[in-house]
């Protein structure tokens, strides 16, 4: 088996059928397709179990409710494949784009190669970037939230490498899949970057969530653990990535939350984090939430 694709399925009943034909008809001769129904309460499970009746290459595994990375663990630890991809069950895989990431990490004997993506509506979302690239730039990119490439699905990954990866805490549910890359990265696997279109991601549905303070108090810890001996390497684009945090949390006017958790983030500043994010951080909580929301606003535009 060379390669298994993983997609968790939460209720998706409106879309699970088409995203599971545009993986099963993929022109690749060994691979697997595992379904994990995460306890879904529509018709998405027994729709499923249809389409495994009609592909032999199709499992279907019911779970209890855990969440999206439970379930995409559950995927993993049942995997045969060498080298594993993810793909949304909302989302659509191209024709012929398993076959470019299989034979990409097969010939340049590549970890986890890397793709680009169109959504729906055509927008081609590219990289600009073709070739090896280096773990810990996009790490930093991930970091500072200004990573413009895949992060799990339009990505094959070597199987054994995802070891540990997706053992995150189910209060975390939002973000879990940078996190995921970032456990992964820290392995300084090689990377490969290849401009194919593999992907087609639904954009604007309903489906992103807000951390709340306990999720990102629990995601912080995993992540600072998880950086351990390279904490110097890589403290400057941690602190970014929790002003970042904080600056969302502002935005919703949270004005409560500098204290306790966040005071801590000026002592925490130097030169290497931007200006902007440094007078966010610096400016009383109600009064910086001018500036932090008129940059969203812009940035949004």
């Amino acid at each position: 088996m060379d390669i298994s694709v993983i997609i968790p399925v939460f209720n998706k009943a409106e879309y699970v059928e088409l995203c599971l034909e545009s993986v099963l008809e993929q022109d690749v001769e060994s691979f697997e397709v595992i379904a994990v129904n995460d306890g879904s309460s529509d018709e998405s499970g027994a729709i499923c179990d249809d389409m495994a009746r009609r592909y032999p290459n199709l499992r279907v595994l019911h779970v209890k409710n855990g969440g999206v990375t439970a379930a995409r663990r559950i995927g993993l630890e049942n995997a045969k494949g060498e080298y594993v991809t993810f793909v949304d069950a909302d989302d659509v895989m191209k024709p012929l784009g398993l076959a470019a990431l299989l034979y990409t990490i097969q010939t340049t004997g590549a970890d986890e190669v890397v793709a680009t993506y169109d959504t729906q509506y055509g927008k081609h979302v590219k990289t600009g970037i073709v070739g090896n690239v280096d773990p810990d730039w996009m790490i930093r990119k991930l970091l500072s939230a200004s990573a413009r490439f895949c992060v799990l699905w339009g990505v094959v990954f070597r199987r054994k490498w995802l070891e540990g990866c997706l053992d995150t805490p189910r209060v975390v549910r939002s973000g879990e899949d940078i996190l995921m890359q970032i456990l992964y990265l820290l392995k300084r696997p090689k990377v490969v970057f290849i401009p194919d279109s593999v992907y087609i991601y639904t954009d604007g549905l309903p489906n992103q969530r807000f951390m709340t303070l306990e999720e990102q108090q629990t995601y912080d810890a995993v992540l600072r653990n998880a950086i351990g001996e390279r904490w110097e390497e890589f403290a400057d684009n941690y602190t970014l990535r929790r002003i970042k945090m904080y600056e969302n949390f502002i935005d919703c006017r949270m004005f409560d939350v500098l204290s306790p958790y966040y005071d801590d983030l000026r002592t925490a500043l130097t030169k290497n984090i931007p200006l902007a994010d440094r007078i966010a951080v610096m400016l009383p909580p109600m009064l910086a939430y001018i500036p932090i929301h008129l940059r969203k606003l812009l940035y949004r535009k």
